[in-house]
């Protein structure tokens, strides 16, 4: 038997240069850009109706008695005959089942939240008077399901009944492309509003020059139009009705650039508090329950607003040891830039006689994504050793559901059961719903802990 050498020994020059084609200009960099960019509206455009726009697919009695609304189904089709006025939903076929909109659903909700039974639970945890809570998702590896895993949690607290503001800070725009975003440029991202969070400081600097006798520092057109704007000018709905967005596109990346410049100019610019101060400023914070953001696979100055606006932090990776590594450094430069932008703070803070600064989250947790326990449960058990409670111990596994959701441009929630068979289906939400428990358990836990902190200090 001859045995056939491998591919990378038998490669001729001529045939090789043949392959090469001709050199590749700056010019040509625009010509794979275009083709990507139809491709990528090809992709996006499937899930979307008519008119180009995407909807949301309706879900079954089965779902709803299942998954969203802890009643029995016979009880639930009970509550529907004896009350006409409620959402009864629609069938494909004559005498079929009944399917109902998410929108239909929230209303039925809220009814059972009224009129059921007091021992159970219809609407999820939410303390009046308490602000969003705030989710970031980050880590600088790409790949590790950062995305996906913002979105599907954001879809989970939807379907939980939560009303959520998605934010996308990554100039890549996935999450926008995800949610059926439309950008045109910078100005309908976040940029504007952290260029306000500027500009509202330049002005505070200027009456203060002005105080002293001296000229005040012109603003730039810039400035002066993103002190205009407000975050509401900036959300977009999308085809879920309690999931709002602030998309993303490539020019947002110009962020990074601009930041550091307002950054040299004023000295005393608070960066970090940017996102937070405008959220909270224009009300964000009170409109919503839970806000996701999406930060780039990069400690830039994105990702630093992101974490420091965040309540929770959630860092997605995989179970290879490339991947924990990775995620190690990754906390390894967490610790270096904060406590860097603490230390400066509070030593101009001590010579002033202030407090000083000191950054805190509810949670920080690590996620394992794309598990696959045939191969890694001992790494993964490993990695529980040395992580100890950061690492959730659900592990986010791969399955046909969550591979044929993406090849669809969709999340699995947005998937309809009857592509697949039931067990498939099943099983293939276990693994996000159990991430979303665990979130929702961070989540509830927090607010609890701020409304027991906040009836302490009123004694």
């Amino acid at each position: 038997m001859t045995e056939t050498l491998p591919p990378y020994l038998q490669i001729d020059p001529d045939s090789a240069m043949a392959q090469l084609g001709a050199p590749t200009g700056t010019e040509d960099f625009q010509a794979i850009a275009t083709a990507c960019a139809r491709g990528r509206a090809d992709l996006a455009s499937r899930g979307m109706d008519a008119t180009g726009t995407r909807e949301l697919r309706r879900f079954s009695t089965w779902e709803i008695t299942r998954y969203l609304i802890p009643v029995a189904t016979g009880h639930f089709r009970r509550v529907l005959k004896q009350n006409p006025d409620l959402p009864q939903g629609s069938s494909e076929t004559a005498g079929g089942a009944k399917w109902f909109t998410l929108d239909e659903v929230l209303r039925l909700r809220a009814h059972f939240a009224a009129e059921g039974s007091r021992a159970k639970s219809y609407l999820p945890y939410r303390p009046k008077g308490q602000p969003a809570k705030i989710v970031a998702v980050a880590n600088f590896k790409g790949g590790v399901g950062k995305t996906s895993t913002a979105a599907h949690l954001a879809m989970s607290a939807a379907l939980d009944g939560y009303k959520v503001l998605v934010v996308d800070l990554d100039s890549q725009g996935s999450m926008t492309s995800l949610f059926g975003g439309r950008v045109e440029d910078e100005w309908q991202t976040v940029f504007p509003l952290l260029a306000r969070h500027y500009g509202s400081y330049q002005q505070g600097e200027n009456q203060r020059r002005l105080d002293r006798g001296e000229a005040p520092t012109p603003l730039d057109d810039t400035m002066s139009d993103a002190l205009q704007i407000r975050a509401r000018d900036l959300i977009q709905t999308t085809h879920w009705p309690n999931i709002d967005l602030i998309g993303a596109q490539l020019n947002l990346y110009w962020a990074e650039f601009q930041i550091p410049v307002w950054r040299m100019q004023g000295r005393g610019w608070k960066l970090w508090d940017a996102l937070t101060d405008v959220l909270t400023e224009d009300g964000v914070l009170d409109e919503y329950d839970v806000i996701f953001l999406d930060t780039p696979p990069a400690l830039g100055y994105l990702t630093i607003n992101g974490l420091a606006a965040a309540d929770i932090l959630l860092v997605p990776m995989g179970a290879s040891f490339l991947e924990f590594d990775s995620t190690g450094r990754f906390f390894d430069m967490l610790h270096s830039t904060f406590s860097s932008i603490e230390q400066a703070e509070n030593m101009a803070a001590r010579a002033l006689g202030r407090d000083g600064l000191r950054f805190q989250w509810d949670a920080v947790r690590t996620l394992i994504t794309r598990y696959d326990g045939t191969q890694q449960a001992e790494l993964a058990a490993l990695m529980q050793a040395y992580l100890g409670p950061t690492l959730s111990p659900h592990r986010q596994d791969f399955t046909a559901l969550i591979g044929q959701a993406g090849e669809q441009v969709q999340g699995i929630y947005e998937a309809d059961y009857r592509d697949f068979n039931r067990e498939t289906y099943v099983r293939g939400r276990e693994t996000f719903d159990a991430t979303y428990a665990a979130l929702k358990s961070l989540l509830v836990g927090s607010w609890h802990r701020d409304v027991l902190a906040e009836a302490e200090a009123a004694e």
